[in-house]
């Protein structure tokens, strides 16, 4: 079988000296030496997602991970935000910079912003002279051959808006043919650089993108560049003075210390779209797939519980009542990280409702009044904004959840029930949906008090996830058209040995495979694999011959563990029916059809076709353990078997692999030798620490 390397997914935002803690949790942090600013990084993150989702999965990553973690592979774009560049210095000197360099030779792309600018030139010059300020040297990544010399403009003070400023540039267009782009626009700066003499460069291939129209409080020498693309190796970078990446709408327009700040915020924000459309040639420019279409914040909806059963729902709001607070007479559940107001479909008062209606139904004027009234669309702390929890004693109709059919989803339920081997009716029979939620798995695993009072296999869905949540570093993307939920599973204390929870990754992996194999006709041949532990492939439709295969879908289980019980929350996404980041089932049940005229798969009755198999799995896996007959319905779909790989943290050891261990689900490699001879010697890899890269053939540490 021809393999090949699948679309790089990632782009990583340098977040500098972040604790691995607080990574994990997504919290942006600024320790003292950091480099990066809270706000840089906020910045970024809310702006790339905003024009590359939902092609890329936008992540901040630490210095230790750039240095220590196999990221380079599946990393589309490398970005380096605003901050201090002697900090990104101590922290990546040596082996980061090779990293990030070779990345970029190799033919990915960088994207160097203020300090990042600074950073990716061969020389920095800052401040020159000025003993509290000063700041020279040499740089390692040296992707711009020349110097990066600032502050571009005076008046700058660290941590402060007093220099900031509405930079105006003059933008080349022929620079950037891809997109439309303004002659000139107003741009956030505070303390960027110059790229001197940048003309001077074209013939080691630097275009200049955008220069300053100002006078400058440094020599630029020829030109005034602000902007400018280097060509490195087979990759190429993109460095600038000021910030494009900064929208107006994040910006407090009373901020204390810069009197005549608001001025510049209402300058910036007329030019808002001149500076999205800019910033989307400019990655455009680095081969990136844009989103033409700008995505704007969504807010977050109502989550609604609803059950199989008339009246069950409402068993599950009796049994919260001991985690319920009540104030101003709203019911509350304040839970470890999110909070949420309980509501009834019946109960929305007449105040409520008018709150809810928009003030004016008129156009903003100017740009300014659109950025001060469009609330939603900037930066948003999903996890201060208090959710609402409606409580359904009926299911409801496709007039309250036009993405989700209740009715449909419950009738599959039931259909497929009826022709389960098992006597297990739990998974599925009590649903929380949300058409816009922050991530089916953090709303039950990561709110504890409302995770125990939950039936076992309570199942939370939604149609749009903004915060997904991916195993280790990996952000599975989340847009509309994929399924994605996530499985309450109360699993018996006393079956902990006889039925390790290790294998229930492996168990809703291939109740995927199996139910969307089983999901209708036409869909049996559907190529669709496992990848070890916990990833669902299939064969890329766009080029069927070269036996290429790409992800769809991923897996994730979190644990809650006490003296009294074990839970799981296993979550899942899988492309159904939508074509990015990657491809979908639609995609190809369309390329690989066995019948005339497939019908494209429904959401609701494959969320049901997967659970009822997932279950039956389940409830015979509690009873056998992961006996022979699990062992070869996982192997009937790997990827894997008597595959050759190199152990990366072995030495780089040629090994074959040759299965999974049935009492604790590690992956089972034997060492070869010369001639790729067996040595004896066989390996036993867990899951947790191990990434499989089966497009090079390499067991890697896992990110």
């Amino acid at each position: 079988m021809k393999m090949k390397n699948s679309k790089r997914l990632n782009v990583l935002v340098y977040s500098g000296a972040q604790t691995y803690p607080d990574w994990r949790e997504n919290i942006l942090t600024a320790p003292p030496g950091n480099g990066t600013t809270v706000d840089s990084v906020r910045q970024c993150l809310y702006t790339l997602r905003r024009i590359l989702s939902p092609n890329y999965a936008v992540i901040p990553v630490t210095g230790e991970m750039v240095i220590g973690e196999p990221w380079t592979a599946s990393c589309a774009l490398f970005v380096m935000p605003g901050g201090a560049d002697l900090p990104y210095c101590r922290t990546l000197n040596g082996e980061g910079n090779r990293r990030i360099k070779q990345f970029v030779q190799r033919g990915g792309s960088y994207l160097g912003l203020c300090a990042g600018g600074y950073y990716g030139s061969e020389r920095c010059e800052f401040e020159v002279g000025n003993k509290k300020l000063e700041v020279v040297g040499d740089r390692e990544l040296a992707f711009f051959p020349g110097i990066a010399r600032g502050c571009a403009f005076a008046g700058f003070v660290y941590h402060s808006e007093e220099g900031a400023r509405a930079a105006e540039l003059q933008v080349s267009r022929s620079a950037l043919p891809v997109g439309t782009v303004p002659d000139t626009f107003k741009c956030y700066y505070n303390g960027g650089g110059v790229f001197v003499d940048a003309p001077k460069y074209a013939d080691q291939g630097v275009d200049v993108l955008a220069s300053y129209t100002e006078k400058l409080h440094v020599d630029p020498g020829e030109g005034q560049a602000a902007v400018v693309y280097c060509p490195v190796g087979e990759g190429a970078a993109i460095l600038t003075g000021p910030h494009p990446e900064f929208s107006a709408a994040n910006l407090d327009r009373d901020e204390a210390s810069a009197p005549n700040y608001s001025s510049v915020v209402d300058l910036l924000a007329r030019d808002d779209k001149f500076r999205t459309d800019f910033l989307k040639a400019c990655l455009a420019k680095l081969g990136l797939e844009i989103n033409q279409d700008t995505a704007t914040v969504p807010s977050l909806s109502q989550i609604h519980l609803s059950a199989l059963e008339p009246g069950a729902a409402l068993q599950v709001l009796s049994s919260l009542d001991d985690v319920v607070t009540t104030e101003d007479g709203e019911d509350y559940i304040k839970d470890d990280n999110d909070t949420f107001i309980l509501e009834k479909p019946s109960s929305m008062k007449m105040t409520k409702i008018a709150e809810a209606l928009p003030e004016s139904s008129g156009t903003p004027s100017t740009a300014t009044e659109a950025a001060a009234t469009d609330v939603e669309d900037r930066i948003v702390d999903y996890n201060a904004v208090v959710k609402r929890l409606v409580v359904n004693d009926e299911l409801p109709d496709t007039k309250t959840t036009p993405y989700f059919n209740h009715h449909a989803f419950y009738s599959n339920l039931r259909e497929y029930r009826l022709q389960s081997k098992e006597d297990s009716r739990v998974f599925g029979s009590h649903m929380l949906y949300g058409e816009v939620v922050t991530s089916t798995n953090t709303i039950l695993e990561k709110n504890s008090r409302l995770l125990r009072r939950l039936p076992n296999g309570t199942t939370a869905t939604a149609t749009v996830q903004v915060a997904g949540r991916g195993r280790g570093s990996n952000v599975w993307v989340s847009p509309p058209g994929q399924l994605m939920f996530s499985v309450c599973v109360h699993h018996p204390i006393d079956k902990l040995m006889s039925a390790p929870v290790v294998f229930i990754q492996y168990l809703v992996a291939i109740a995927i495979v199996q139910g969307v194999k089983t999901y209708d006709k036409g869909y049996d041949t559907l190529p669709i694999k496992l990848k070890w532990p916990n990833d669902i492939y299939a064969l890329d439709p766009s080029d069927p011959t070269c036996k290429t295969y790409t992800k769809i879908g991923g897996i994730l289980v979190n644990a809650h563990y006490s003296s009294s019980e074990y839970i799981a929350v296993v979550g899942a996404g899988l492309n159904a029916l939508n074509p990015a980041p990657t491809t979908s089932l639609n995609a190809l049940l369309q390329t690989f059809k066995t019948t005339s005229n497939p019908e494209p798969p429904s959401l609701e009755k494959l969320l049901a076709r997967i659970l009822t198999t997932f279950e039956e799995l389940y409830a015979r896996f509690l009873r056998t353990g992961f006996d022979k007959e699990f062992e070869d319905m996982y192997y009937s779909n790997w990827l894997h078997m008597d595959q050759i790989v190199t152990l990366e943290a072995e030495g780089g050891v040629r090994a074959k692999i040759k299965g999974i261990t049935r009492d604790y689900g590690l992956l089972i490699a034997e060492e070869l030798g010369w001639e790729d001879r067996p040595t004896g010697k066989v390996w036993q890899l867990q899951s947790d620490s191990n990434s499989f890269d089966f497009f090079k053939g390499l067991l890697k540490r896992k990110m």
